[in-house]
């Protein structure tokens, strides 16, 4: 996966609170076998409204966008994580998340920001204002910015952290310690099945 260290990207004004997994990519769009092609079913009900604001051309390229509370709460459909990459999305901002959501998120590389919902309100306002602003997410220094004056500290696990600002996914995890596990391959009894 990508490595995100420092992102800044359009940022999305999403008011919208308790966003399921079902909202995000809706179930009849399960049918694909890959982690791509998922995009144009990113909020595929929402999306048939002309209104929606995923409809303006403005955000187009957006990339960074910023929900209300309980966003990505439901079933754990990891899908849901991969449309949102699928559109563009690189961080999703909000004052609470899904458990599920969030694990999968950092898993495969979307970093998702705890942010007070008071400063989620401040950059929802900031948005609304600016329509196409951008907003700076700092991994690395744990920290939003959007504009001269908004700038927010926000918390993330070590683990995470870690693991997005170097891209490693499962597999990149894995693939690290491929000398060791050769190793203790080699060591074992000839007897034993293998896989190659």
């Amino acid at each position: 996966m990508e490595k995100f260290i420092v992102h800044e990207g359009i940022g999305i004004p999403l008011r919208r609170n308790n966003v399921d997994t079902d909202q995000i990519l809706p179930s009849k769009f399960l049918k694909i076998l890959t982690k791509t092609g998922f995009d144009g079913a990113l909020f595929a009900s929402w999306r048939a409204d002309d209104d929606f604001i995923l409809n303006r051309p403005i955000y187009e390229k957006a990339t960074v966008l910023i929900a209300g509370p309980d966003f990505g709460i439901g079933s754990s459909r990891e899908a849901a994580v991969w449309a949102l990459q699928n559109y563009g999305i690189r961080a999703v901002i909000a004052p609470r998340f899904g458990d599920i959501f969030r694990t999968n998120a950092g898993k495969s590389g979307l970093l998702a920001v705890l942010l007070d919902e008071q400063k989620v309100n401040e950059l929802w306002d900031y948005l609304d204002a600016n329509q196409g602003a951008s907003v700076v997410v700092d991994l690395e220094n744990r920290e939003v910015r959007a504009g001269k004056s908004f700038s927010a500290i926000f918390e993330i696990d070590e683990n995470t952290r870690w693991r997005i600002l170097n891209g490693y996914d499962e597999i990149a995890l894995t693939l690290d310690s491929d000398e060791l596990i050769a190793a203790f391959e080699s060591q074992r009894p000839s007897y034993k099945p293998t896989v190659s």
